[in-house]
Formats: C-alpha cells, sequence, structure tokens
C-alpha cells in the first residue's frame, strides 16, 4: 500500500491529475462513493466558455481548448468540444457590467462582440425587448463530461493508476517524512498527499494539519423544461450578465435552465430546493416568449470556491509535501487539461510545458492566503 502519490477525490480534479502522474509515478485515488464524480463532476452545465471564472481563469480555459477539441488519438477517439457560442444579454440595468465584461477581457485574445437589435434577436429569436444589448462569445461549446472524465480515468489505469471507491478518508497522519492515510478500512501510505477533494477540501487539509484555507461550497440548481411552443433549434448558451440566470437549448423544444444560484451549503448530497426552481422558470419567462409547460427533469451540484474564487494549486507552506488541487468553483470541468498539466510540473519539478505559456502559477499558490 505504498505510493508515491496518493490523491483524495477522483473526480474530474483527481482523474485528470492520476492520468498526468501515473506514467512515471505510483498512483493511488482515493474515492469516498461508491462510483467517482457522482458530486461535482456528475452533475455540471457542461459548457466550455473562455470567458466564465473571469479573467484570472481564462487562462487556464484557453490552454485547455486544443486538448479538448482534438485529444491525442491514444486518449479518445473523438472530440470533447461541439460549438454551440454564448449570448451575454443585458437590460439598461445591466449595462455597465456588459461594458466592465467587455474591458475585463479587452487584453485578452478571447473573441467578442458586442450586438444590438435585429443582431441580438437573430441569435435568440423570442428575447423579449427589454434586453437590448448583448456580447456575443463565439467560442463557447458544449463539453461532454461524463466522456472527458471516464476517458481521464482509463488514462490513469492504463498507466498503473490504482482507484479505491468506498473509501471515505478517517484519518491522516504525517509519519517520517511520509502520509499515512486511513480510508475504506486499509491504510495507504504516500510520499505525497494531494487534496482534490472538492467540497470536502477544507475538512481534508484540517486532518492533515494543513493551511486552513477555507474551500466553501455553494449550491447551483438546473433544471431541464419543456416549453409549450417548440422553443428555436440551434440556440446558444444565454447568460444574464447580471447573474440572474443562464439557459441553452437541449433539441425537441427543450431548455436546460439555472437560475445561477449560489447558496452556501454543507459538503454532502445537494438537492434541490423547489423555490430555486421557480426562481429559474419565473426569470426565463421574463426574458423569453416561450412559457415553461413541463418540468422534466431537475438537480443540483455542488461549487466550491476559495476565498478569492480562485484555484488552489501548489504545496501547502505549512505541512510537508502537502499539494492543493481545490477550489475549482464551477470552471473545474473546463479547465481540467491545462489545471492537471499545470500541478503535474509544480509536483515533479519540471518546466512548464509551452501550452501554459500564458498561465501565471503564482495566482494560483495557496501562499498566497498565508
Amino acid at each position: 500500500m505504498t505510493f508515491d502519490f496518493a490523491i483524495i477525490g477522483a473526480g474530474m480534479a483527481g482523474a485528470s491529475l492520476a492520468a498526468e502522474l501515473a506514467p512515471a509515478s505510483r498512483v493511488a485515488m482515493l474515492e469516498a462513493e461508491d462510483m467517482p464524480g457522482y458530486h461535482a463532476t456528475g452533475r455540471s452545465a457542461a459548457f466550455w466558455s473562455e470567458t466564465y471564472g473571469g479573467p484570472a481563469v481564462q487562462p487556464l480555459t484557453s490552454a485547455s481548448h486544443d486538448f479538448l477539441a482534438a485529444p491525442p488519438p491514444e486518449f479518445s477517439d473523438r472530440p470533447f468540444l461541439v460549438k454551440r457560442g454564448a449570448l451575454h444579454i443585458a437590460r439598461p440595468s445591466g449595462a455597465r457590467l456588459l461594458d466592465h465584461f467587455l474591458a475585463e477581457f479587452d487584453h485578452s485574445n478571447v473573441a467578442l462582440e458586442p450586438l444590438a437589435g435585429a443582431e441580438l434577436t437573430a441569435y435568440c429569436p423570442g428575447l423579449c425587448e427589454d434586453w437590448s444589448r448583448a456580447v456575443w462569445e463565439p467560442s463557447c461549446a458544449d463539453i461532454d463530461v461524463g466522456g472527458l472524465h471516464q476517458a481521464y480515468l482509463r488514462a490513469a489505469k492504463r498507466a498503473g493508476a490504482e482507484l479505491r471507491c468506498s473509501a471515505a478518508v478517517t484519518r491522516i497522519q504525517r509519519t517520517g517524512d511520509r502520509w499515512r492515510v486511513q480510508c475504506g478500512g486499509e491504510t495507504i501510505d504516500a510520499a505525497i498527499l494531494i487534496n482534490a477533494a472538492g467540497a470536502w477540501a477544507g475538512d481534508i487539509a484540517a486532518m492533515a494539519s494543513a493551511s486552513a484555507i477555507r474551500i466553501a461550497p455553494f449550491r447551483r440548481t438546473v433544471v431541464q423544461v419543456r416549453t409549450e411552443a417548440e422553443a428555436p433549434q440551434g440556440l446558444p448558451l444565454v447568460i444574464d450578465v447580471e447573474g440572474s440566470f443562464y439557459f441553452k437549448g437541449e433539441g425537441q423544444g427543450r431548455i436546460w435552465l439555472s437560475p445561477n444560484d449560489e447558496t452556501p451549503a454543507p459538503a454532502g448530497d445537494a438537492a434541490v430546493e423547489e423555490i430555486d426552481i421557480a426562481h429559474a422558470i419565473d426569470r426565463f419567462e421574463k426574458a423569453v416568449d416561450w412559457k415553461v409547460a413541463a418540468v422534466e427533469r431537475k438537480w443540483a451540484g455542488l461549487r466550491s470556491f476559495s476565498p478569492d474564487r480562485l484555484p488552489v494549486y501548489g504545496f501547502d507552506p505549512v505541512a510537508p509535501a502537502f499539494f492543493w488541487c481545490a477550489g475549482q468553483g464551477g470552471f473545474g470541468i473546463q479547465t481540467a487539461p491545462a489545471a492537471a498539466r499545470l500541478a503535474r510540473s509544480l509536483l515533479l519539478g519540471e518546466p512548464m510545458p509551452c501550452s501554459l505559456d500564458q498561465v501565471d502559477p503564482t495566482l494560483y499558490a495557496p501562499e498566497r492566503f498565508a
């Protein structure tokens, strides 16, 4: 039971990092649930947007694009992205926010196009007149979250990584220059402990006497609805710049809709609140002239943020050989390829790959909270 790396968590963060490390190291993934990806990874809204998470996250997202759009053949025989486009819309009350949004990405390579009037409604027929301005983000795409996660798990397994499910961590000890982790009725010994525990990252850090970086989980609700009149085909992702909702078409008149809620929640199995569904439908029907006929599916997931809402990647400044891979918010899926390569470089002391030339690792270092 001796490993070079023990990764706590086998969601997208843990699986992608295991796939990067396993070819050169002995790796164990310790997953509390009976299957990996049950919480945040399995409940994603499944879109890839370069602007999501803000300008400090954008370099990680952009650096992940080529891998997701054209993965190596040994990793996947098909891409994980399908172009959709995103429409960031604003009422008069959101005009300043829309201008600020444009200004934030003014010096990036993200293509953004201001729209108004007929140009706007061409992308989203049925949009109410009050939504008079927008920004078009053509690079936005749907992402095959399940396919990507399974591909990372397969790659990790092929390279020799061991996955242990139903292995909730109950105790962490530092013994000499090693970590000893009790989980699932067995003891794992590792030189380096990697905290990829998502909403539980703060609990894991406390067990290891690492820095008390608060990784706070928040509930996010998504509902699949069917409209009375079939919604137009080919809808983009439509986002209220003021943050009250987003939605995207899912074919056959169906819409995936979220009230963009961010409710503090305990780490656990997030459950839908009916009031959040009501808010989502009310905001949706005030934005477009399509009425909701039925709610067909509903789910909630947890997104976990650090205090400054940026991810945390790097060695802990207090606990030796304790590595953070946490706080990915809602952008952990779309940044996974770049984040895993970044973490591999930091863990193995390798130079950063050229694909990460625009990424500044110090933005995400745990030391910023010291």
